[in-house]
């Protein structure tokens, strides 16, 4: 294996095991962002929102 092969796999190996990761990055940002929306958010709004989910989703909640 020549040092140019050498080089390339290393790139190769550290672009592959960076971007294993960025759907759980991704994840991670989203859920405390929402955690974040949630902690300032009026509880009635919270309510109605989870209440309205139920029923779009045909889950009873009453």
């Amino acid at each position: 294996m020549t040092p140019n092969q050498t080089e390339l796999t290393t790139a190769q190996a550290s672009s592959h095991s960076a971007t294993r990761f960025m759907p759980a990055f991704a994840a991670a940002i989203i859920g405390i962002g929402l955690l974040f929306a949630a902690g300032f958010a009026n509880s009635q709004v919270l309510h109605n929102a989870a209440h309205d989910s139920r029923h779009a989703a045909s889950f009873p909640c009453h």
